[in-house]
C-alpha cells in the first residue's frame, strides 16, 4: 500500500489549510502523563523500527520505486472515492515522487533511555520548504506504531524492578531474573505488529519469550544477532490439548511419558491444571519424584487458572490443606531443597513452577511478597507476561502525542502551542523549538529556544533526507535500560 494512505482522512488536505507561505513545520513526540501511579518516566523505544520500516523501506518499495502514473492513479482514486468531489490535488504527491526521498529530519534521544513525562523523545521537521505538509502528515502513522513498544518496554522495566528487588532480598541466583518474566505477546495482542513490538519492548529487560518472530524483528531493525547473543529463548512446553488427549484416567502416564521418554533431559514445562492441580502435586509428583530428581534438567509445573497469588503462594482461607499451602510449598513438601545464605528456601534445581495467566505488576509484587513472608525465594517461580499486562494499555496510558510547536511562514518563525481552557493541563503543549539537556542523569526540556540552541543538547539527528544516520543495536539499548534500573530496598 502507498504509505501516504496510512493516515487519518483529515490529514490529506491539511497542506492547503496552513497559512500561505508556510515553509517549515516542526513537531515533537512526547509522553504527557502517566495512568500508572508509580511511573513518571517512560522508556523510549521503537522509532528506529518506524524509520527503517515505514520511512525508508515502505516508501522506497511502495512509492518511489513504483511508476509515478500508477502511484498517482491509485492515490487519486482512493481520495476521490473517499472524499467525493475535492480539491486535494495530486501535484504535491507527484513532486514528492519526483524528489525520490523523504525530506525530513528526525532528532531523537537514545532508544532505551528513560524519559520524564512532558519531555519530548524526538522531534521532526521538513528540510525542503514545499514539503512542510509532510511533518504532521506522519502524526497518524507514528501515533499508531510507536506508543506500544514504548509502553511495553516501560512496563517490562517495572516488572524488572520488582523482580530484581525481591531476588536481591531472597535469592541466591539474582541473575535468574533475566528469565523470570516470560513474554507471551504473540497470543492476545491486537495483531502481529503489536505482538512483535510488544515482545521486543519486553526483551529489553528480559530474555524469555514465546514470541519467536520478535527475534527476527530485533535482528532486522535493531542489529541483533542470535548466533552471537541471546536475543530470546524458551523451553519445551505442553498445552491443554496434549494433556486432554492423554485422558483423565491416563494423566499420570502422560506426565511420566513426558518426563522420562519425550524429554528425558532438559527443561520441560507441563500444564498441570487440566483437571486437578492438587492431585498432580500430591499424587503424581510424589510417585515420579525419583525420575524427576535424577533428570538432567528441570520439570516446570504450570498452573493456569484461579487467583495467581493464592495458587502459587497458598490461600490462608482455603478449604483444603493443599489450597492453604499453594504450589511452591507443596513442591517443597515433595522435593525439598536448600536454605540459602539469605535464609530463604530454594527448591531443588530439578523442579519449578510458572504461572502465566492474568499476571499484572501488582500480582507479581504480591506473589514475591507472599513467598518472602513464607520463607521462600522469589526465584522459585517464573511469571508469564502477556496480553493481560500489555494489551490492557493504550496510547493514553502515558498520554503520547505528536504536536507541532514551531513553524515558519514567509521566512518568519512562529512559536506555536496549544493550551485548551477546558483541559486539565494534560494537553498543554510546549512552545517553539526545543532543546533537551541532561542534568544529573535526568532529561530536562527547554522550549522556545533559537535554532542555534536547538542544534545543541541531547536530541541528535538519527535521520535526514532519506538516510538513517544512527543505527542502534539491541545490546546497547539493553545496556542503557539496565543501567537505569534502580532497586529500592
Amino acid at each position: 500500500m502507498n504509505p501516504l494512505l496510512l493516515t487519518d482522512g483529515y490529514k490529506v488536505d491539511h497542506r492547503r489549510q496552513y497559512p500561505d507561505g508556510t515553509t517549515i513545520v516542526y513537531s515533537n513526540w512526547t509522553p504527557r502523563k502517566s495512568r500508572i501511579e508509580t511511573v513518571d518516566e517512560v522508556i523510549f523505544f521503537g522509532l528506529q523500527y518506524f524509520i527503517k520500516k515505514y520511512i525508508i523501506h515502505d516508501f522506497e518499495e511502495d512509492f518511489f520505486k513504483k511508476p509515478k502514473e500508477e502511484v498517482i492513479k491509485k492515490y487519486s482514486r482512493r481520495i476521490n472515492n473517499y472524499l467525493g468531489e475535492n480539491l486535494v490535488g495530486t501535484k504535491h504527491i507527484e513532486d514528492l515522487h519526483d524528489l525520490g526521498y523523504i525530506p525530513m529530519v528526525f532528532k531523537a534521544l537514545p532508544e532505551g533511555a528513560s524519559v520524564p513525562l512532558r519531555v519530548p523523545m524526538f522531534t521532526m521537521y521538513n528540510t525542503i520548504p514545499e514539503f512542510f505538509w509532510l511533518t504532521n502528515y506522519f502524526e497518524t502513522l507514528l501515533s499508531a506504531v510507536v506508543w506500544l513498544p514504548c509502553n511495553s518496554a516501560t512496563i517490562a522495566k517495572e516488572y524488572r524492578k520488582v523482580l530484581d528487588k525481591y531476588a536481591a532480598e531472597t535469592s541466591s541466583v539474582p541473575e535468574f531474573v533475566d528469565w523470570q518474566a516470560h513474554d507471551f505477546s504473540m497470543r492476545g495482542m491486537g495483531g502481529i505488529e503489536a505482538a512483535l513490538t510488544s515482545a521486543a519492548g519486553h526483551l529489553l529487560s528480559f530474555t524469555g519469550s514465546d514470541t519467536i518472530p520478535a527475534i527476527d524483528f530485533l535482528e532486522e531493525y535493531y542489529n541483533a544477532n542470535s548466533d552471537l547473543e541471546l536475543v530470546a529463548g524458551s523451553v519445551a512446553a505442553t498445552e491443554h490439548s496434549v494433556m486432554c488427549m492423554g485422558t483423565t484416567e491416563g494423566e499420570y502416564e502422560t506426565f511420566k511419558r513426558l518426563i522420562t521418554e519425550v524429554y528425558p533431559k532438559g527443561i520441560v514445562s507441563i500444564v498441570s491444571d487440566t483437571w486437578d492441580l492438587w492431585k498432580v502435586l500430591t499424587d503424581y509428583l510424589p510417585r515420579l519424584k525419583e525420575e524427576i530428581v535424577s533428570r538432567e534438567g528441570k520439570v516446570v509445573i504450570r498452573p493456569d487458572s484461579g487467583d495467581p497469588v493464592d495458587i502459587i503462594c497458598g490461600n490462608p482461607n482455603g478449604k483444603t490443606e493443599q489450597e492453604k499451602k499453594g504450589v511452591i510449598e507443596l513442591l517443597w513438601d515433595v522435593f525439598g531443597g536448600t536454605t540459602n545464605a539469605k535464609g530463604f528456601k530454594e527448591l531443588v534445581p530439578q523442579i519449578g513452577a510458572i504461572y502465566g495467566d492474568s499476571i499484572t505488576i501488582a500480582r507479581a509484587t504480591q506473589i514475591c511478597e507472599r513467598l518472602k513472608e513464607k520463607g521462600f525465594a522469589s526465584t522459585n517461580v517464573v511469571l508469564g507476561i502477556g496480553s493481560f499486562t500489555y494489551q490492557y494499555n493504550t496510547r493514553d496510558t502515558f498520554g503520547f502525542a505528536m504536536k507541532a510547536t514551531y513553524g515558519e511562514v514567509n521566512g518568519e518563525g512562529r512559536a506555536i502551542f496549544k493550551d485548551p481552557i477546558t483541559d486539565d493541563g494534560t494537553k498543554k503543549s510546549a512552545k517553539g523549538l526545543m532543546k533537551i539537556d541532561l542534568i544529573d542523569g535526568k532529561y530536562h526540556l527547554i522550549d522556545n529556544v533559537s535554532w542555534d540552541e536547538e542544534k545543541q543538547g541531547e536530541l541528535k539527528e538519527v535521520f535526514r533526507d532519506g538516510k538513517l544516520l544512527v543505527d542502534q543495536s539491541l545490546s546497547e539499548i539493553r545496556t542503557r535500560v539496565k543501567s537505569e534500573v534502580s532497586i529500592e530496598a
